[in-house]
């Protein structure tokens, strides 16, 4: 065999090996059931039974587990992916609403809705190790890529509070525009973008300063200021671009990071709230709360690509990792 018809088959090889396929996880907030997605064959592959009025999602960082705020039921779920079998269920204060977890996987950090508090939980020993006093009704969560810092939202008091992870402590609070539902920190820890949602703006904050140094506006052709409403948020693992959920504009702004200019607007379903991009940045999951589905977006192209059923009221949405 020449080296040459070597190299042949094995570039044939890799261009015919299948794509990787992860699975994308959607809670279905009034069906009180998750939906499992292919991301490969881009349909339904199972729908199981959560406790009620289920929100926030995630996988632990090797993929074993799938956590679920199950949020009338006041407990944090804990399924083993590869069965879907409920494991147990974990402490975690009134109406969990979202949640984020330290790379290690043994830290949540919740934010209870009904008792104003951010619960930092230990998740091997199911024990409470601190409740951090935050404004009314916190549910947007996230953690800097060090560890070092938290960040909860607190829908009625609109603020972003930001919490020392190591200490449990509170050491600024920032104001934004009302009823900021989700937190979102830049891959390299420099910035937190805030979205929003009844103030129609996403706020860009310095991660040291705490300032802010830019609030978007997103002005969607045909819609009027107040169907823009800008809930969940993700960002490439670059940091290149934000990907915005708008609510009941029913649309997906694509926003430019470094100069906050708004690429495009993607049309999706209805009422989009969360998102979820898969580790290999190919697709976009959408979850659509009154159309009742999910939109996938293909990455590269800006494109809507296909709509998939998911139960009822989708809200939540999260993807197994590499």
């Amino acid at each position: 065999m020449t080296a040459r018809f070597a190299l042949a088959l094995l570039a044939l090889a890799c261009a015919a090996a299948p794509a990787r396929a992860y699975t994308i996880y959607v809670t279905d907030e009034k069906g009180n059931t998750i939906t499992l997605i292919d991301s490969d064959t881009l349909a339904v592959k199972q729908t199981v039974s959560s406790g009620r009025r289920p929100r926030g999602v995630m996988t632990s960082p090797d993929g074993k587990l799938l956590y679920v705020c199950a949020s009338d039921d006041d407990g944090i779920q804990v399924f083993e992916t590869a069965t879907m079998k409920l494991l147990r269920t974990l402490e975690s204060g009134p109406d969990p609403e979202q949640f984020t977890m330290n790379k290690a996987g043994n830290l949540l950090y919740i934010a209870n809705e009904d008792n104003a508090e951010v619960t930092i939980l230990d998740v091997v020993k199911n024990q409470v190790l601190a409740n951090v006093s935050v404004g009314v009704e916190p549910e947007g969560m996230a953690l800097s890529p060090d560890g070092a810092m938290l960040v909860a939202t607190s829908e009625t008091t609109n603020m972003a509070h930001f919490i020392d992870a190591n200490t449990f402590r509170r050491i600024d609070n920032v104001l934004v525009d009302k009823r900021p539902r989700y937190a979102l920190f830049t891959p390299d820890g420099a910035g937190v973008w805030v979205s929003s949602e009844v103030g129609g703006t996403v706020a860009v904050i310095d991660a040291a300063t705490r300032k802010i140094l830019k609030k978007l506006r997103f002005d969607v052709p045909g819609l009027t200021p107040e169907e823009v409403q800008p809930v969940g948020m993700r960002i490439t693992r670059d940091g290149n671009t934000v990907f915005v959920a708008l609510g009941p504009a029913n649309r997906v702004a694509v926003v430019d990071a470094h100069t906050f200019e708004i690429r495009k607007y993607l049309l999706v379903g209805q009422r989009v709230w969360h998102l979820a991009l898969t580790p290999d940045e190919k697709h976009l999951f959408t979850a659509n709360g009154n159309s009742n589905d999910v939109s996938v977006i293909d990455v590269a192209n800006l494109k809507v690509i296909k709509s998939i059923p998911a139960g009822a009221a989708p809200l939540g949405v999260a993807s197994s990792p590499d």
